[in-house]
């Protein structure tokens, strides 16, 4: 029974096997489907598709800054014991640095390499998020990226107008440790607002506020959540009693970008 290419992927995907071992394995059978599966069961070759079910929280943030154009990689797995390893954070970064070159949608093309990387490492290993900017002309691009066990695991990249690197990477440090969501309180949608806003009534009327009293409380509060999860309006890491916008000066932040593991 011959095979096609298809038949060879098709083999990849349903057992976690490496292509040139379903190849192998479709030769050594005449073609048949589920003797080969079973023929790479045997060899100990699909191992990894058992780990499809499993969690894996651990991996690597990597980070790459070159020029005006920044790229962030998450790269998961199941433990910090492949995660801290050499292959599989060289493989982070070379993901990185392909999407800083060629975009992202470029990390397809290192698929087959991390289908192999299963097999050869015996764990469930996936793609993450994947970010990449691109500063427009004239604006600065800077990043900050957290290490921990000697793996990146926190990573974050800032354009800023009409400011320096120096700033931008200010900027960064803050975003890796106060984790904001949005970048102004125009950002964040109107659902949720209004979630937050009648959470904040229910919590302020069961501790017994005046009903007339609510509207105002509750403005205040909507206020105090829109400093938590805005960027420009949280106070500033190193200087609590400025906020970021104060920082700024005549900057401004046009965008920003947090990856991080967990």
């Amino acid at each position: 029974m011959s095979f096609t290419a298809k038949d060879v992927q098709t083999l990849r995907q349903s057992t976690g096997a490496g292509m040139m071992d379903c190849k192998k394995a479709l030769e050594a059978n005449n073609g048949d489907m589920e003797e080969a599966k079973q023929w790479l069961r045997e060899k100990g070759l699909a191992a990894s598709a058992k780990r499809d079910d499993r969690e894996n929280t651990q991996g690597v943030v990597a980070l790459v800054v070159s020029g005006n154009v920044g790229a962030i990689v998450k790269l998961k797995c199941e433990t910090d014991f492949v995660a801290g390893s050499d292959q599989f954070k060289a493989e982070a970064q070379a993901l990185a640095e392909l999407v800083a070159a060629k975009g992202e949608a470029a990390v397809s093309e290192r698929a087959a390499i991390l289908d192999d990387l299963k097999i050869t490492l015996k764990e469930k290993i996936e793609l993450g998020e994947v970010a990449r900017v691109e500063a427009a002309p004239g604006n600065v691009i800077d990043s900050y990226q957290h290490i921990q066990g000697g793996r990146g695991v926190n990573a974050v990249l800032v354009e800023i107008a009409n400011g320096s690197v120096d700033l931008a990477h200010d900027i960064a440090v803050h975003i890796a440790f106060a984790r904001p969501k949005y970048l102004t309180r125009d950002e964040v949608p109107a659902d949720v607002v209004d979630k937050e806003r009648a959470t904040l009534e229910t919590i302020s009327r069961n501790e017994g506020k005046p009903e007339a009293a609510l509207p105002k409380i509750v403005e205040g509060r909507i206020n105090g959540f829109f400093k938590d999860v805005c960027l420009v309006e949280q106070p500033y890491a190193k200087d609590d009693k400025q906020s970021v916008t104060q920082v700024l000066g005549g900057a401004s932040i046009v965008r920003f970008a947090q990856i991080e593991i967990g």
